[in-house]
């Protein structure tokens, strides 16, 4: 059994992280060869999880 691959998100966030930490490393441009093109944007928004509501609270009130 093949390992689950990690998506297309993560692996943006996993190379920021690594550019932050000074790996020289740098994104690539819209457009260049290599790069995430708009349709795998498409097919990662159709496996997303969708947003819960309750992730959204920040733990304070609105003052009445």
């Amino acid at each position: 059994m093949p390992a689950k691959k990690k998506g297309l998100y993560a692996n943006i966030n996993a190379k920021r992280k690594r550019i932050k930490a000074g790996s020289k490393e740098t994104m690539r441009k819209p457009g260049s060869k290599g790069a995430p093109t708009k349709s795998d944007f498409k097919k990662a928004a159709k496996t997303a999880k969708p947003k819960s509501k309750v992730s959204s609270y920040k733990g304070k009130r609105p003052k009445k």
